[in-house]
């Protein structure tokens, strides 16, 4: 059975798992892993951008707002800190998430076509920073914390989760793809079998 690359249904599936892939970081440690002084290191934004890197912007930034919804609600029935009232807020919580779909698709297009593993990576990065950017900064712009502290975050956790982000966008999207270049996931080639 062949199928089209860009349809509905295949953007649909792949939101869905990627969503359910958010819930459960969600409900596990492994989304938000404690780290210095009181902030924690996140990869709940990873797959927003797999899922803008795989489908584009569309399921990138619905994924985006699964993560964003999951926020908000662990903001407001655990918070862990004195910051984490602000997430309740979803122009904290939510529409940075959003956008990280977008960021890192836009990256992934600019790049696409000459080298893959490339754009998957700098998808990561850019993704990755676009939360911890936007995030940051809309916590300074409502008073939850001042510039410096924003700044010195953004070095201390932004830069490993950045990290963190090329490794594991450009894995799942080489394992998806397939390592042979050809842009096709190896999934779709046993479907034809």
């Amino acid at each position: 059975m062949s199928t089209n690359a860009s349809s509905p249904v295949r953007k649909a599936v792949v939101a869905g798992a990627l969503g359910a892939v958010s819930i459960a970081l969600f409900l596990t440690p492994f989304g938000y892993i404690p780290w210095l002084a009181g902030a924690s290191l996140t990869v709940m934004h990873v797959p927003a951008i797999i899922g803008a890197v795989l489908e584009g912007p569309v399921v990138g930034m619905v994924v985006g707002l699964i993560f964003g919804a999951t926020s908000l609600v662990k903001a407001a029935t655990a918070p862990q800190g004195p910051i984490d009232v602000f997430f309740t807020n979803p122009v904290v919580s939510i529409l940075p998430r959003v956008l990280v779909g977008l960021a890192a698709w836009a990256v992934y297009r600019a790049f696409r076509g000459r080298l893959s593993a490339l754009a998957a990576a700098a998808a990561g990065v850019v993704g990755s920073l676009a939360n911890s950017i936007l995030v940051l900064g809309a916590l300074v712009v409502f008073g939850a914390v001042p510039f410096a502290m924003a700044a010195s975050v953004l070095v201390a956790n932004g830069l490993v989760e950045a990290a963190a982000a090329a490794v594991l966008t450009l894995g799942v999207v080489a394992a998806w793809r397939g390592v042979d270049g050809r842009g096709k996931a190896r999934l779709a080639d046993e479907e034809r079998k």
